[in-house]
């Protein structure tokens, strides 16, 4: 059983404190769970205070009581537990939680966003947990009962002095079907689906993959009316393993045919999660990055002054497969963040392409390029003002990339059906690849 709830910035302030249990430790459990980030970064020479939390393993013990914790944008979620629970349920319900604010408030979600909807916060957590226990996590229940706040939506609260609760309870919380609400109706009915497929890769200095892994989600925006019934079918189901499925599946069909029978939510949701079958072998991702840091010294130019130099491109050949490719490959969305050691006191970066933004407080550089495509490779040149002795070894360089219609699987769909309802829906689905974890080592 959860005992209490926590979610705090990337500074350590609690901004949300929640205790479910009498048996909570109070607010105990964030000051540790803080002391060992604190901890964890005096022991690293290279971590920077907004880093601490990625030095902290997810379950932590103190005394009698286990500090789960989990990040998600900007944001720690912690919870807390005194007695054997399973530690996985505790993982999920923390990473529901943050996929319901991003709902009601967009993303990325920061501290701002949870200091503007402070009560709607608190209502959530009302209704997502009950003593202790998860209980509505459903977001198309709870937007049923808490209506998801808009500008127009405060205002009328304030000159009413209502508030954006329903006082009777939705149907959808009775149902069958509690994912999905009652009497939906549109203009125009569509569905959309997205193949969304992500590469974790571990690439050292010398642009070899030491390590990748692939990952795949269905992502689909369902603006239907009534009580639609779906099959999704696809060409090649045999690459798909491990999979996660929303409650929605009827798993019995997909066990037997390899066919996904549902009946949608409303809006936005994730129909399943998948690892693909028999990739352990070393991909080819389609991006390469050449990091070059030098720190000064002797014999490598003046003390106190070090350089930095980060050629980002595209690769000509990779793992990826274009089912229906009409066009050049193209990487769209990249970011590159390239994090100093603490021995750096200040950089000054410039780049031929996109923009390039250095934080001081943080010594973290995020440069971001709209698009790369064709022979052209963008760099990122610079230099920096070094005080202290030569790092032993410098935090990794993180990529984000995506490259819509291609598939490192192979995965597509070959059929959407809808039935039980008369009208004819439009009907889209796309494929994307795109970065997980992706990791440049520096030397």
């Amino acid at each position: 059983m959860i005992t209490s709830l926590f979610i705090l910035s990337l500074g350590g302030e609690v901004l949300i404190e929640r205790h479910l249990r009498p048996s909570s430790s109070g607010r105990t459990a964030a000051d540790f769970f803080w002391a060992q980030c604190q901890s964890g970064s005096e022991n690293n020479v290279n971590s920077t205070s907004s880093e601490n939390y990625k030095n902290i393993p997810p379950i932590l013990q103190m005394g009698s009581t286990y500090i789960i914790s989990s990040f998600r944008d900007s944001l720690i979620f912690l919870c807390t537990t005194a007695t054997e629970h399973p530690p996985l349920l505790c993982i999920e319900f923390l990473h529901r939680l943050a996929s319901t604010f991003s709902d009601y408030f967009g993303t990325p979600v920061d501290d701002e966003l949870i200091k503007e909807n402070f009560s709607t916060v608190y209502m959530l957590l009302e209704e997502m947990n009950d003593y202790g226990n998860p209980l509505t996590t459903e977001p198309n229940a709870l937007q049923s009962m808490i209506i998801p706040p808009t500008v127009l939506g405060k205002i009328q609260q304030v000159i009413s002095g209502t508030n954006n609760v329903k006082e009777s309870l939705p149907d959808g919380t009775v149902s069958n079907m509690p994912w999905r609400r009652a009497g939906v109706k549109y203009a125009q009915n569509e569905i959309y689906v997205d193949l969304v497929e992500e590469i974790d890769a571990i690439v050292d200095v010398n642009g070899q993959v030491i390590s990748s892994d692939i990952n795949g989600s269905i992502q689909c925006q369902s603006k239907l009316s009534g009580v639609p019934d779906l099959t999704l079918t696809f060409r090649d189901p045999d690459v798909i393993d491990d999979c996660s499925f929303h409650p929605c599946i009827r798993y019995n069909r997909y066990d037997n045919e390899k066919v996904i029978s549902f009946v949608p939510p409303d809006g936005n949701f994730e129909l399943m999660r998948y690892r693909v079958k028999n990739m352990s072998r070393v991909i080819t991702p389609p991006i390469f990055c050449t990091p070059q840091l030098s720190f000064g010294g002797e014999g490598d130019g003046k003390r106190g002054e070090g350089r930095i130099s980060v050629l980002v491109g595209l690769k000509t050949v990779s793992s990826l497969i274009f089912p229906n490719q009409k066009g050049p490959m193209i990487l769209e969305d990249v970011v590159v963040t390239v994090t100093f050691p603490r021995v750096v006191r200040t950089a000054n970066l410039t780049a031929n392409a996109g923009s390039v933004l250095y934080d001081e407080a943080t010594k973290i550089a995020k440069w971001r390029i709209p698009k790369i495509g064709g022979q052209k490779n963008v760099q990122l040149t610079g230099s920096m003002v070094v005080k202290g002795h030569r790092p032993e070894e410098c935090p990794p360089i993180q990529l984000e990339w995506k490259i819509p219609m291609a598939s490192v699987s192979g995965l597509s769909v070959s059929g959407l059906s809808v039935v039980n309802e008369a009208y004819k829906p439009y009907k889209g689905v796309r494929t994307i690849t795109k970065s997980g974890k992706f990791t440049v080592r520096c030397s």
